[in-house]
């Protein structure tokens, strides 16, 4: 297994995401259902279980998925505004079916082991989001304001995916505990997902399905706007 960190063998390709899709053992996943959706382009081994909580939010509200998965023998980690749909026509597919997407991350940073970020351009989604995991995730502080997250992680680059919907979207970033993968839940055997993950499927789920059927209510008015303040 080998994870190319400071390989900059794809980067400083001419197309980056189609060198990556050429590489062994790298797939695409793609669902399409409503006009949300749910993404994970960083997924498979590289940022684990991203792929999983994509899928079963997906599912569970009836939205739409993308996934680029890596597999476990070689993981590059392309920076976001890399992964450009006009190498891949399944990313272009999905992308023009949705209406906002929220892409799903991993992250690790010792001074952030509870934190949930919610980045990317359309602020009204990152506030809908925050709104329905914070009452599901009581052992997390769930960031939604940019102020309070580090710009790295802010999903705020034009040509990140999560902004390239026609209403935008949201990047969530998670850490290792909420997605399994801590020492904390050594010994758990189920069944099924440790509950802090199963917790955060069923809040982004939530929050989709809430999502559409306000749009279906109301017409698509999806749109980037400044951020607004969430109420207690």
């Amino acid at each position: 297994m080998a994870l190319h960190l400071k390989d900059r063998t794809l980067l400083d390709a001419e197309r980056p995401f189609a060198e990556l899709l050429g590489r062994p053992g790298v797939t695409e996943v793609l669902r399409l259902r409503s006009r949300f959706g749910f993404m994970a382009f960083h997924g498979g081994w590289l940022e684990e279980v991203t792929d999983d909580i994509a899928s079963a939010a997906a599912e569970r509200s009836g939205a739409s998925v993308y996934a680029c998965l890596q597999g476990p023998d070689d993981q590059w980690h392309l920076p976001s505004h890399c992964f450009d749909p006009a190498d891949s026509p399944v990313l272009r597919e999905f992308l023009d079916h949705v209406d906002v997407v929220v892409a799903v991350h991993g992250f690790g940073s010792p001074r952030l082991l509870r934190a949930v970020l919610l980045g990317g351009r359309n602020r009204t989604l990152a506030a809908h989001v925050a709104v329905h995991l914070i009452g599901r995730l009581p052992h997390y502080e769930v960031l939604h304001r940019l102020d309070e997250i580090p710009k790295t992680l802010a999903g705020q680059h034009p040509r990140n995916p999560c902004n390239l919907p026609r209403g935008g979207g949201v990047q969530i970033e998670l850490p290792p505990r909420i997605r399994g993968k801590s020492p904390m839940w050594t010994g758990f055997r189920g069944p099924g997902r440790v509950p802090h993950h199963e917790a955060l499927i069923e809040g982004l789920a939530a929050a989709a399905r809430a999502w559409t059927a306000s749009e279906n209510s109301h017409g698509t008015g999806s749109e980037l706007v400044p951020e607004p303040a969430l109420a207690d």
